[in-house]
């Protein structure tokens, strides 16, 4: 008897697959910028998780890879990721997603957020993605045009606008192109300055101000936010008022956020990945579109540079740093 269960003991522990009936699923994320630069937006997608019954370490597992700024490294991330066999990659941005889809066409991806993802050929439209990949776009290029418009009600005489941007981001030039749109419908002359390295911000300020510039934006990339806290302190050195693509600008002391709330993004990131585990296909999950933008204003930078916000534009502000 005792034989007996024994035996059935050691053949339930040797039945195939039975040590995998505890392995966890796993959730690649890729980014590209430094890991100090996206602990908040971690942070967010972790809740996101945690609202739908999931915890890191317990019943979902997380793999992140970080390009640190280095696009060209992506690719490469990718591959490790996918070679993890991770049920979903989340993807921070066109880029990331972009190598994401050279690495996989079978392993779902999120996108946690996108400027464009149809015009980049991520998706076949919006509404039926097709393909692995699936996610958020935060409409970036539309609201280039919209900060420049708010930076002009902030500075009436506004002339000249030094844009930092990032050529090898796939999404620069459309949102280049829709900021030059802008410029030329309000009479605002754009001074376009290329950031692919920490070392041109500098540079890029002291073109700026020898251009004379009184107004600065900014265009979305890893390289650019990784040194937020930089260019915000540039751009009150040289009393140019400035308008960014991202809240951490604002935080770090920048004057001015335009743009969709980054964190709720990744956020809702969360519930894509939650359908997809729950077997959803990404090809019949649609592209969702925010429908609500944030406006942050500082109102410590605005002292800081001699500069006051009207009232008709302040008291459109979502949150104002005092």
């Amino acid at each position: 008897m005792i034989r007996s269960i024994l035996v059935g003991l050691i053949g339930l522990m040797t039945i195939p697959g039975h040590a995998q009936q505890t392995k966890i699923p796993l959730i690649g994320y890729l980014e590209g910028g430094p890991l100090s630069a996206y602990a908040a937006r971690m942070a967010a997608f972790r809740q996101g998780l945690r609202e739908r019954g999931y915890e890191e370490g317990k019943n979902i597992a997380i793999e992140w890879r970080f390009a640190d700024g280095k696009l060209d490294r992506l690719p490469t991330l990718a591959l490790e990721l996918v070679a993890l066999k991770p049920v979903v990659i989340v993807t921070g941005g066109t880029a990331p997603t972009r190598a994401s889809k050279g690495a996989t066409s079978t392993i779902p991806i999120v996108m946690a957020q996108d400027n464009d993802p149809v015009a980049s050929g991520v998706v076949a439209s919006l509404a039926q993605p097709g393909g692995n990949i699936t996610g958020l776009s935060n409409f970036a290029p539309e609201l280039g045009g919209k900060r420049l418009e708010i930076l002009r009600e902030v500075v009436p005489k506004l002339s000249r606008v030094a844009v930092l941007g990032t050529s090898n981001v796939p999404s620069n030039a459309l949102v280049m192109k829709e900021l030059e749109l802008a410029a030329k419908a309000f009479g605002v002359k754009l001074q376009y300055l290329d950031v692919i390295e920490s070392k041109d911000i500098g540079s890029a300020f002291r073109v700026a101000a020898n251009e004379r510039a009184d107004g600065v934006t900014t265009i979305a990339s890893a390289m650019i936010v990784a040194h937020r806290t930089q260019i915000a302190e540039l751009a009150a050195k040289n009393r140019m008022a400035a308008i960014y693509h991202n809240s951490q600008f604002a935080d770090a002391g920048g004057l001015m956020f335009y743009g969709v709330n980054i964190f709720d993004l990744d956020r809702r990131a969360a519930t894509y990945v939650d359908r997809i585990l729950k077997g959803a296909k990404p090809a019949d999950l649609p592209v969702e579109q925010p429908m609500k933008f944030d406006f942050v204003v500082n109102l410590k930078a605005a002292q800081q540079i001699g500069l006051t916000i009207p009232p008709n534009v302040l008291v459109r502000a979502t949150r104002v740093i005092k």
